[in-house]
């Protein structure tokens, strides 16, 4: 059964309640506010007294709730960076709000977003809201910090190293998509955001089944050298390594997000739609590369779909830029931290916003304009493009990403004519389309 409307229901309930206590005790309120305003001033003065950077200009907003509400209102909005572009024209890039339950430093700056990512445990910790907390749970690499996070990251970012998995896993997916459209219908709608989600469902049972088969096999496997970093965590000695935090994470990064690269694939179909030429000539740059495959009698490989398919690698970031699938991370400062003269109190959020940076006019010609040719010959190793997070928590699954959505589009474009349906994108909680990207196709009968 549905509980959703229980939820609005329930949120409407709190927001009243709130709003009555507010206003029946708003002369203590007050009261509180003018103290607690004349206690940080102090602080912040004694603060600024030894350091010439100052906390970023901005407002905490309403008491309590702070500017929680107009940042929600705006990310249901066509344009969620809104809410951003109005303080940047106020305060400048970098500005102080408080949203989610806590004082906040947003930043638009792709050069402080860079630093804040950079940046280890001695400076800056995750810090996300409660329930998303909950949801990743405590063994969750985007939440452990230190040494154990390095030590988690680095192991799987070798695991996707591995020859025999990226032949295996290039392997599989390829024979996924192919059962899945093998069932399409010229005479009914596909709904590509389901579609692409039911590919992802076979691949964590994929992931599942190696980690299940390796465990089982352990025993036989233990005194020979490791293969990968399954073999690695297994043959670990610690006690940090618990079954959970291995098969977790391997999973949680191995596919980034349950939904990103579903969405990735779905919106890239937008994109291409809306847009024939860039369309026609992927189709070409597709065309091409399988018939000279078919005539070598070779299926395409990993490097195949990374390097020989270069048009398709600009439209997959253009989509990226535009998409915003991860609008951005959150930090807690742990120390009183500086950048570009900026104050970061210790104890606050920070906020890189992605979003208001890959829709930048001064950094993207006609930004909302998809145009994936603005990436050919140009570097996207850059502060002012960071899908994939950054630092030493950059997103070790960013190739396997841009796989899934090479090999997706490759036999969609090479098999199918499709008419896409009007759709809109919902960029709120999570990115999506509105009505899943309904698309009717029909086969090529000469590719």
């Amino acid at each position: 059964m549905d509980n959703s409307w229980i939820v609005l229901l329930v949120k409407a309930i709190l927001l009243s309640t709130t709003i009555i206590i507010l206003y029946r005790n708003s002369s203590r309120i007050i009261r509180l506010i003018i103290h607690s305003t004349t206690r940080t001033a102090r602080r912040q003065g004694r603060s600024r007294r030894s350091s010439s950077s100052l906390i970023p200009l901005g407002t905490l907003g309403w008491p309590f709730i702070g500017e929680t509400l107009e940042f929600i209102a705006c990310a249901y909005s066509d344009r969620p960076e809104s809410f951003m572009d109005k303080r940047r024209k106020m305060y400048g890039k970098v500005f102080k709000s408080h949203i989610f339950g806590n004082p906040t430093i947003v930043s638009t700056d792709g050069e402080v977003s860079k630093f804040v990512l950079q940046s280890d445990a001695r400076v800056f910790v995750p810090s996300y809201p409660r329930s998303l907390t909950e949801l990743m749970g405590k063994s969750s690499i985007l939440l452990i910090n230190g040494s154990l996070q390095r030590r988690i990251h680095g192991l799987i970012g070798a695991f996707f190293k591995s020859t025999s998995l990226k032949a295996q896993i290039t392997q599989d997916m390829q024979n996924y998509i192919q059962e899945a459209m093998q069932m399409w219908s010229d005479h009914h709608p596909v709904y590509l955001q389901d579609e692409t989600k039911n590919a992802k469902k076979k691949m964590v049972k994929l992931v599942r089944k190696i980690i299940h088969d390796r465990r089982r096999n352990y025993g036989s496997l233990s005194s020979a050298d490791p293969r990968d970093v399954l073999d690695v965590l297994l043959n670990d000695a610690s006690d940090q390594l618990t079954d959970d935090l291995i098969s977790d994470n391997i999973i949680d990064l191995m596919i980034p997000g349950e939904d990103s690269v579903p969405v990735l694939i779905t919106l890239a179909i937008k994109y291409l739609s809306d847009t024939p030429i860039a369309l026609r000539q992927l189709l070409e740059e597709n065309i091409k590369l399988k018939q000279f495959k078919d005539q070598l009698g070779e299926p395409l490989s990993w490097s195949d779909y990374t390097s020989m398919l270069p048009f398709t690698q600009t439209v997959i970031t253009e989509t990226l830029r535009m998409g915003n699938i991860i609008i951005g991370v959150m930090r807690k400062a742990v120390r009183d931290v500086e950048i570009k003269g900026y104050l970061i109190p210790k104890g606050w959020c920070v906020f890189t916003y992605f979003r208001s940076v890959h829709l930048d006019e001064n950094l993207y010609d006609l930004p909302y304009q998809f145009n994936p040719w603005r990436w050919q010959n140009k570097d996207v190793s850059s502060c002012y493009f960071t899908p994939f997070g950054g630092g030493q928590r950059l997103c070790p699954g960013l190739d396997l990403a841009r796989l899934e959505a090479s090999i997706f589009l490759h036999h969609f474009v090479t098999q199918f004519r499709w008419v896409a349906e009007e759709d809109s994108i919902v960029n709120f909680p999570t990115v999506r389309l509105k009505r899943r990207m309904p698309v009717w196709v029909k086969r090529r009968k000469d590719p």
